[in-house]
């Protein structure tokens, strides 16, 4: 029997959702090839309402069988983009295709003139996914995520504090407006109005702070020696699957290329493997993320990529 297809409706589709992911998680011997359950609620309380700002009713859809969760789909943010999340002993071609075919429907980015744009990820070693979108008309570009794990029942790296800094938890108070400024200033070059306005409303990181796997102790900064955040890190520890990501990582530009970011993601390590921890990931996007999270990760990773389909409503005449 083909499972049946609806939309998100309510609160308790979301914790079914994360219940699901961590199901997967562990069928897949601890691989994302769906979503860990980390990377939902970083959207759920901070991509969605603080980026996107987009209600999970508009773009996130169920496949379900006697009442349980077979797949669901949604964007990481704004429509122009799709993850599948599959359970791998009830996955099909067939499913595969319907996902697919929702996504095209609902989730593309759509121009004023009409033409949509879907990016849809699959696994580097996910040879299904790859032969549907191939056949329908996408096209692999070149944004890639390298999806980074560790392994933490194993002697980890150690990396040396600089001198003049100090790695702790977050604190409270005017702190928490001091990591608001840093991350303007680390995600947008040193872009200073951006870090400004980060800093005048705050809400925006009290909602990350209000995601069920947040955990301030995890929640690690960099002080520079005049007490400035000068770099940061934020670990989700699942207890349940005793598994964390890395999410986000950034050094502000004034402190850069002196080893903060590792030192930050190697104290990181080393707590959640005191805390019972046995697996740590981390996704990056360009060459600078890559070589960190190499350096403190190892070499085990996979690739996950992106292909693109960019049409029209309807063919050009001729």
């Amino acid at each position: 029997m083909s499972p049946n297809f609806r939309p998100y409706r309510t609160e308790d589709d979301f914790w079914a959702m994360r219940e699901f992911l961590r199901q997967v998680f562990l069928l897949n011997n601890r691989r994302e090839r769906s979503w860990h359950v980390a990377r939902l609620d970083y959207a759920r309380w901070h991509v969605f309402p603080n980026c996107a700002q987009v209600r999970l009713e508009d773009v996130v859809f169920l496949w379900e069988s006697d009442g349980q969760i077979v797949a669901f789909l949604l964007p990481d943010g704004d429509l122009g983009e799709a993850h599948l999340c599959v359970h791998p002993s009830l996955r099909t071609p067939a499913l595969e295709e319907e996902m697919t075919t929702v996504a095209e429907e609902r989730l593309a980015a759509v121009a004023p003139d009409g033409a949509r744009t879907l990016r849809i990820w699959a696994s580097e070693q996910d040879a299904l996914r790859q032969d549907i979108l191939a056949r329908r008309g996408y096209r692999q570009d070149d944004w890639t995520e390298h999806q980074w794990r560790r392994r933490l029942d194993a002697p980890l790296p150690t990396a040396p504090v600089p001198p003049g800094y100090e790695i702790r938890a977050l604190g409270t108070g005017l702190e928490l407006l001091e990591r608001c400024y840093a991350s303007g200033l680390g995600f947008h070059n040193g872009d200073i109005q951006i870090a400004v306005d980060n800093r005048t409303d705050p809400s925006w990181y009290r909602n990350i702070q209000n995601a069920p796997l947040y955990r301030r102790d995890l929640d690690l900064v960099a002080l520079g020696p005049e007490g400035d955040i000068a770099a940061f890190c934020t670990i989700w520890f699942d207890d349940t699957t005793r598994s964390a990501c890395f999410e986000p990582v950034a050094t502000v530009p004034a402190h850069q290329r002196r080893g903060l970011g590792k030192a930050l993601m190697v104290e990181g390590l080393h707590r959640l493997q005191r805390m019972g921890a046995t697996t740590a990931f981390v996704g990056g996007y360009t060459h600078a993320a890559n070589a960190l999270y190499q350096a403190v990760m190892g070499s085990d990773h996979e690739r996950y990529e992106s292909w693109i389909r960019e049409w029209s409503p309807h063919p050009p005449e001729r």
